[in-house]
């Protein structure tokens, strides 16, 4: 386990890094505040302890226990547990990267386990350095936390939208310039795209489930309106994403409709050199049988006439196709 932060917030400060878990839950009993725990990829025991120490619901723990969860809201009493799976586009690889952060909020913590994080992303660093930066969110109470790890994620989302738009485009001047590796190129960017989808869309409700239930559980009309704005701003991302799915589902029809009339074409081309070939073949089988009367083999022009034959047909075909565009 790494603990990537350890700390309480007091009076909208966060306060110096505890060594151990222990030494938290003791600050957090003598001094108060808001504990603020993010754990990497924690090992069971550890989990259970913070479980234990903040009464988190089992079946929470056991989501986060095991990992590999779809993006999610839930509420237990008065605990939030959310799924989020940032992403990040790896520029060199031309691949988009997923993880899993999994959150809990209740009155007077903060804890995120991220099971999986993109490489290259700190998606909780950059999300404590808002908080730092406007140190008057905090005052909003534990859910501000939230808003900056939501906010987080979902500016992280556009790097990835810009790196999945410029990878389409390349795919459409592929398309047409028989590149023969694009169908496979066309299904990995789908399944990318399919993907960040599962990743994105069910933001939009979990910002919604969220702001239905502001007032009743006492969220700042300010934080309400930042929420707001992050769920405008999934929105938009969504919207990009679905065009994405229609361009690469065109994409993928007109490369099959190409794929097809590039097979349709060879077998002109073979249906048209077996016929060629099978002209002269033909002359040569029929005085290749050497029966006894076959008036033509007595002949002094016979010979030449066979080659002659079979010369006219093979040609005489071969400009028959050329003319049908065959060959």
């Amino acid at each position: 386990m790494t603990l990537m932060i350890n700390s309480i917030y007091i009076d909208g400060e966060l306060q110096p890094q505890s060594p151990t878990l222990e030494d938290t839950y003791a600050r957090l009993h003598s001094d108060g505040g808001i504990a603020y725990i993010a754990l990497h990829e924690p090992p069971e025991a550890e989990l259970k302890s913070v479980a234990h120490e903040f009464g988190l619901h089992e079946l929470a723990v056991e989501d986060a226990l095991r990992g590999h969860q779809r993006a999610k809201l839930e509420r237990y009493g008065d605990t939030l547990f959310a799924v989020l799976r940032p992403a990040a586009y790896l520029d060199a690889e031309e691949t988009v990267e997923f993880g899993e952060i999994h959150v809990f909020v209740g009155p007077n913590f903060f804890i995120s386990i991220v099971q999986v994080e993109p490489r290259d992303d700190t998606i909780i660093s950059r999300s404590l350095e808002r908080i730092k930066r406007k140190p008057e969110l905090f005052a909003m109470g534990p859910q501000a936390l939230l808003y900056a790890l939501f906010d987080s994620v979902v500016d992280a989302y556009s790097p990835v939208v810009d790196g999945l738009e410029q990878d389409i485009d390349q795919i459409e001047e592929q398309l047409f310039a028989g590149n023969s590796e694009v169908s496979r190129r066309i299904y990995e960017l789908f399944s990318e795209v399919v993907e960040f989808q599962r990743s994105t869309r069910p933001l939009v409700y979990m910002l919604e489930a969220l702001l239905k239930g502001a007032d009743k559980y006492g969220v700042p009309v300010e934080l309400q309106r930042r929420f707001r704005d992050v769920r405008d701003h999934v929105i938009r991302i969504v919207e990009r994403s679905d065009s994405f799915r229609t361009l690469l589902q065109n994409a993928l029809t007109v490369n099959s409709t190409l794929v097809a009339q590039q097979q349709n074409d060879d077998m002109k081309r073979i249906s048209a050199w077996a016929a060629i070939f099978f002209a002269p073949t033909l002359i040569g089988s029929i005085y290749g049988m050497n029966f006894d009367i076959m008036p033509e083999l007595h002949w002094e022009w016979g010979y030449a006439g066979a080659v002659g034959g079979m010369v006219l047909l093979a040609v005489f075909l071969y400009f028959a196709f050329r003319r049908r565009k065959w060959l």
